[in-house]
C-alpha cells in the first residue's frame, strides 16, 4: 500500500500555494487554497449561483452549499481532500469567481474533482485557467490521473473537459452521468506554486 504524503506542513502556511494566472485582455487571476475567514464569502458564492449551475455543482437541488460540505471545505488537506478559490479583483475588492474542490487516492494515484464558474464570469477563460491549474496541483500530490463526473446535460463542463483533451466515458454510479479523465503526465509542464513546494517539501 502506498504511504500517504504529510500535508502538515502544507496545512500551517497555506498562502504559499496561491498562483496568479493571466487571463485573456491581461486581467488577473488569483487561485488559491481556501481558508477558514472564507466561510461567508464562500457561502454567498454559492447562493448567488443560477438554481442550474448550482445543481449541476452539488449534483442535486440544493439552495445553498450544504453545512456539511462547507466544513470539508474549509479544512484543507485533511483526508487528502484540498479546495480552491479563484478571485478576481473588481470594484476595488477581490471577488471569488470560481471554486474547485478536489480528492486525491494515494492507493489509486487518481485525483478527483469538480469546480464551478460563476455565471456572469463564464466565458472569460476562467475554467481553463482553472482546470490547468489544477492538473498541476493534483500531479504535485503524485497523481496520475485527474478525473471528474458530472451530468451529460451540463454542456459547459463537458465542452471545458473536451477542450482541455479529458476523454470520455460512462460514470459507473450513475446513467445520467458522464466521466471525464485525463492522464497527467503532461502536468509539469504547467507552473503552479504546489509543484514548487512538494518538491522542495518531498513529496515527488
Amino acid at each position: 500500500m502506498l504511504a500517504q504524503p504529510d500535508y502538515s506542513a502544507l496545512l500551517t502556511n497555506i498562502g504559499r500555494y496561491t498562483d496568479i494566472v493571466r487571463l485573456k485582455g491581461r486581467r488577473l487571476l488569483t487561485v488559491r487554497f481556501v481558508e477558514q475567514k472564507d466561510a461567508g464569502a464562500l457561502m454567498s458564492y454559492f447562493r448567488a449561483l443560477s438554481r442550474q449551475s448550482r445543481y449541476n455543482r452539488l449534483m442535486g437541488a440544493a439552495s445553498e452549499l450544504p453545512s456539511s460540505e462547507l466544513d470539508k471545505t474549509l479544512h484543507v488537506g485533511e483526508g487528502s481532500r484540498f479546495a480552491v478559490i479563484a478571485e478576481m479583483k473588481t470594484d476595488g475588492a477581490h471577488a471569488i469567481v470560481g471554486e474547485a474542490r478536489y480528492s486525491y487516492n494515494a492507493e489509486t494515484r487518481n485525483t478527483e474533482f469538480g469546480l464551478s464558474i460563476g455565471d456572469e464570469w463564464q466565458g472569460q477563460g476562467i475554467g481553463s485557467a482553472m482546470l490547468s491549474n489544477l492538473e498541476c496541483r493534483a500531479a504535485a500530490l503524485g497523481s496520475f490521473r485527474l478525473f471528474g463526473e458530472t451530468f451529460r446535460n451540463n454542456e459547459q463542463m463537458i465542452g471545458l473537459a473536451r477542450k482541455a483533451g479529458y476523454s470520455f466515458g460512462a460514470a459507473p454510479s450513475d446513467w445520467r452521468q458522464v466521466r471525464f479523465e485525463k492522464p497527467l503526465y503532461r502536468a509539469t509542464d504547467i507552473p503552479c506554486e504546489s509543484w514548487k513546494q512538494a518538491a522542495i517539501a518531498g513529496w515527488l
